[in-house]
């Protein structure tokens, strides 16, 4: 062995690698890199957007109890310390998670249709622009892109919300997903799941506008002003820390935007035959905007912050960018092409 030829060597030990397996990718990098707008892109962010939606919902369910039970019965849910008391002396611990399995499933769904199709809507808008015009109305692609991904979005969602809504604000109704599904479409009809659509595109399409627009916008401005490197030579964590800041901010203006229309879909799925004219009549103009507000900011705040932290972590696991800091993308415009 001591007089063997270095081409030898060489061979035995590429013999040697090959059959043991030794040459494995770095656990920091991923082995295949996912290519940008690419059909494993989209995938990626569908994905994201399940984990983003899904887990933080879920999380804040006993908030999300509390809430539509003060939208329902304000006389007797007067307070948010008082209402998690009357929740927990009529229904224990366990009631504080009425509800959570339409929940998980139904944002689960909605998050994957808002995340995966805003990234393909922002990306077909700022085509059509061109770069150019991408990059001067790139708020307006924002808004554009996230209102084409919530209309698909709250399709998905309507039916779980409806089938939550009955279940968190009557106890007797029933106990989850599973029996309150078919009762509920035996009482009203399969139609009657989507009776809040409407409303539910009320509310849902002006707060997810607000999310997307306000949260790039907020982040590019933190990257431009707040922190003085660029933002390919930041740290990940430093990013993920801008995603969340940015995300809570942008999930206050979303609860206060939004707020009426949530008042209004609590009131529809909770009251068999009504109308928006009665929600408004009972409820009042003013109680649309303020009644359950202070609640759902903090809730919509930590849920949109969280949301975006989980999503562009998601997004970082599987070796893709964050979110934002800079224009939309574009493809080149054909004279930039035929000049290429």
């Amino acid at each position: 062995m001591l007089n063997a030829s270095p081409s030898a060597v060489s061979s035995n030990v590429d013999a040697l690698a090959s059959r043991k397996n030794i040459l494995i990718p770095a656990p920091a990098e991923p082995s295949r890199k996912i290519e940008m707008y690419s059909p494993a892109f989209y995938a990626a962010c569908t994905a994201g957007g399940i984990l983003s939606c899904g887990l933080t919902h879920t999380a804040v369910t006993p908030l999300d109890l509390v809430k539509c039970n003060m939208q329902i019965d304000p006389t007797k849910y007067k307070s948010i310390t008082s209402g998690f008391g009357v929740l927990l002396k009529e229904q224990g611990v366990k009631g504080f998670f009425r509800g959570w399995v339409p929940t998980l499933l139904g944002y689960s769904a909605q998050g994957a249709c808002k995340f995966g199709f805003y990234e393909f809507f922002k990306k077909y808008y700022a085509d059509i622009a061109g770069p150019e015009f991408a990059t001067k109305y790139k708020t307006l692609i924002y808004l554009a892109g996230s209102a084409s991904a919530e209309l698909i979005a709250d399709i998905a969602l309507c039916p779980f919300e409806a089938v939550k809504v009955r279940v968190q604000t009557q106890p007797g109704f029933a106990r989850g997903l599973s029996d309150g599904f078919p009762k509920f479409v035996r009482s009203e009809g399969a139609l009657g799941l989507y009776k809040g659509i409407v409303p539910l595109w009320g509310r849902q399409i002006p707060y997810t506008m607000m999310k997307f627009a306000s949260f790039e916008t907020i982040v590019e401005m933190i990257y431009k002003y707040g922190v003085p490197t660029p933002k390919e030579q930041c740290s990940k964590n430093l990013q993920l820390g801008i995603s969340f800041a940015g995300g809570y901010v942008a999930g206050v203006f979303c609860a206060i935007v939004s707020h009426p229309a949530d008042n209004l879909v609590s009131f529809l799925n909770n009251a068999k035959g009504a109308t928006v004219g009665d929600a408004v009549k009972k409820i009042g103009v003013v109680g649309l905007f303020t009644r359950g507000l202070p609640l759902r900011i903090v809730m919509i705040g930590t849920l949109t912050g969280a949301q975006w932290g989980i999503y562009d972590a998601f997004k970082v696991f599987v070796g893709l960018p964050t979110t934002g800091g800079g224009p939309p993308a574009a493809a080149p415009a054909a004279k930039e092409v035929a000049k290429a």
